[in-house]
Order: structure tokens, then C-alpha cells, then sequence
């Protein structure tokens, strides 16, 4: 088994959860961190130096490593060759046509930026707090820009009243943001966070804000507050606190990867007033004796059965898709044939 030097690998977010996985782990061994990925290269940090290194063959039947995750590496021939990728403790994943993509690994808190500006959407941030939570990552939503957003403060407490109240909000200047800042309750030694929003929302001035280096950023597009992408790559870096960032890029499609009962923890207010309905299958469209239409609002109830829509479409099978196709089919003809009949042709 190979030597750990905890106090160096804890300051790089590493947890007592792996040390069980390291039992067959050889001494010429070494234990990193992936901070980046560039195709068939990644780039490692152990707690001391940054190096490259990339998969062996017979690592191939794993699944590649990701930004955030723990491997262990070989030299060999002036390389590095990464042997063994350990299983993760949290793995953040989104759904996409071609099916699950993986943004990052081993994150304990996620950071949800949105503008107050032309970017404010709150049903974007919901899409956002059922994404973390379905993985196992505690939101905290961040909101940017409150000095060019047109009534900042109604805003927040728009978000305020349809958010549960469990998950924390900050509004923030990232350029003006320390790690000793109002973010420092999540930016402890050895925690791992992820910055995830649209384009342009200030991500990247955030990274170097916390973390005290300097990459490119941008702004957005004069007249629509469109973001500009300035980070093409997810990356992990460190504060000068310890806590480690993995900066990503602005993402379209944000759709969770959630069953119904993830997506539960993210309406739990809905859940909480389904009990109280008069039917034990309520979906609280137009059922009477209802308790969560009127309580609910209105726009967070039409997102979280749309999110539930997208759950159920994603857990069928082809066979189920094409069946629930051709159903709907049935249904819009026999619409159609029925107004014929009403019209008299």
C-alpha cells in the first residue's frame, strides 16, 4: 500500500473515504488529483507539484477520469500513466440526448450564479438546485450583478419566496470576493466547490477572485445581456484557504439527472402539502380538494411538472417511447376528428 501524506492530500479535498480503496495499491504508486483534462492528457496535482499524465490500456475498461477525481499514477519510460480511477463520493451529472455527461467529481458544494440582470430566470436556478441535489451537492445560489440589475432587491425576494429556505443565497460583486468573504462558510480547507451558471455571469471573475490568479474573462453582449463563453474547459484550482474551485463552462442544456424522487428534494415544499391532498395520486393540476394549488407558486408549479415530464421521458425504455408516441398520436386524431364532428364535416 502506498504512503499518504494527509495533511498535504487533505489541503486538495482528499477524505477518509478513500483510504479503503487504496488497500491494493502498490508502493512505486502515487496518489493525485485531476485538476484538468485535454483529450487523452490530464493534468495532477499531488499537494505539491502540478504534472501530465494519461490513461494506461488496461485502465480503459474504467470509466476516464474527470475533473475532481482521485487516481492513482505510475511513472514509466519518462511518463505518467494513471492505472486506477477511484470510485468517487459524489459524482455531478447532467442528462443529454446522447445520455449522461459528467461535469465533475468529489464536489461538496455547488455554486449557482445567476445575474439580476437580463440573466435572472428562476426557473433556471430550480433547474439548477435539482440538478446538485439529485447528485448529493449542497446548492447555495450566488446572484451576481446587482448593481446593473433593474430591481435587484424584488428579484431576491422573488427567488427568496419560491426557494426552499434551506438553500442559501448570497448576492455578491465576484470581483470584489475574497475567500474570507460572505462565501467563507463553504470555502473551508480541503472542500471542493463548482461554479455553475450561464455564460458571461461572472463565473470566471469569481475563480480568480477567490483563488488570486488571473484568467481571461469576458462580459456580455450589449442589448441582451447574452454571456460570452470564456472558459472552454472545466479546471480546478486552488485558494489560497484551501478550499479547491473547479471553474466551468456556460452550459445550454441543464436538464437534471433525477427520478421523481430526487426531484422531490429539490420541491420539497410540494411534497410536504401533497399529504394533505384529497387524493393519495394527486398531480395537482386539476384535482379538486388540491393543497398545493394556491399554495405553490404558480410558475414553480408548472416547472416542477415539467422537470417531472423530462424525468419520466428519460426512465422510459425505446420500446416505452415509441408506445407513449404513438398514444399521443391517438389522442391528437381523435381531437381532430371530434372538431370535424362539431363543425358538421
Amino acid at each position: 500500500m502506498i504512503e499518504i501524506d494527509f495533511p498535504t492530500l487533505q489541503g486538495i479535498g482528499f477524505k477518509q473515504h478513500f483510504v479503503s480503496q487504496l488497500a491494493a495499491s502498490l508502493p512505486q504508486q502515487r496518489l493525485a488529483r485531476v485538476t484538468a483534462v485535454q483529450r487523452d492528457w490530464m493534468t495532477l496535482t499531488d499537494g505539491h507539484a502540478a504534472f501530465s499524465a494519461r490513461h494506461t490500456h488496461h485502465s480503459r475498461h474504467t470509466e476516464p477520469a474527470v475533473v475532481g477525481d482521485w487516481v492513482l499514477v505510475t511513472a514509466s519510460g519518462g511518463e505518467h500513466w494513471v492505472d486506477t480511477v477511484l470510485a468517487p463520493i459524489t459524482r455531478l451529472t447532467r442528462r443529454t440526448p446522447a445520455g449522461r455527461q459528467v461535469l465533475a467529481n468529489n464536489v461538496d458544494t455547488a455554486l449557482l450564479l445567476m445575474g439580476l440582470d437580463n440573466d435572472f430566470n428562476p426557473r433556471r436556478m430550480e433547474r439548477y438546485i435539482a440538478l446538485v441535489r439529485a447528485c448529493a451537492v449542497a446548492p447555495v445560489m450566488v446572484l451576481t450583478k446587482e448593481d446593473i440589475g433593474a430591481d435587484a432587491a424584488d428579484k431576491i425576494a422573488q427567488l427568496r419566496q419560491r426557494i426552499p429556505a434551506d438553500v442559501p443565497v448570497v448576492a455578491l460583486h465576484p470581483a470584489g470576493q475574497r475567500d474570507d468573504g460572505v462565501l467563507a462558510p463553504w470555502l473551508g480547507a480541503g472542500q471542493t466547490l463548482v461554479l455553475l451558471g450561464s455564460s458571461g455571469v461572472g463565473k470566471s471573475t469569481l475563480t480568480n477572485a477567490l483563488t488570486g490568479s488571473e484568467q481571461a474573462t469576458g462580459g456580455t453582449r450589449h442589448g441582451d445581456d447574452r454571456g460570452r463563453h470564456t472558459t472552454t474547459a472545466r479546471s480546478l484550482r486552488r485558494c489560497p484557504g484551501g478550499a479547491c474551485i473547479i471553474d466551468t463552462p456556460g452550459l445550454r442544456a441543464w436538464q437534471p439527472d433525477a427520478d421523481e424522487e430526487a426531484l422531490a428534494l429539490s420541491f420539497d415544499d410540494i411534497a410536504a402539502l401533497a399529504g394533505r391532498c384529497q387524493f393519495r395520486d394527486c398531480s395537482h393540476e386539476s384535482e379538486p380538494g388540491c393543497a398545493v394549488r394556491g399554495e405553490v407558486d404558480a410558475d414553480r408549479l408548472r416547472n416542477y411538472h415539467k422537470l417531472l415530464r423530462e424525468s419520466r421521458r428519460a426512465e422510459q425504455t425505446p420500446l416505452e417511447r415509441i408506445a407513449a408516441r404513438g398514444k399521443w398520436k391517438t389522442l391528437m386524431k381523435e381531437a381532430k376528428q371530434r372538431g370535424r364532428d362539431k363543425r358538421g364535416g
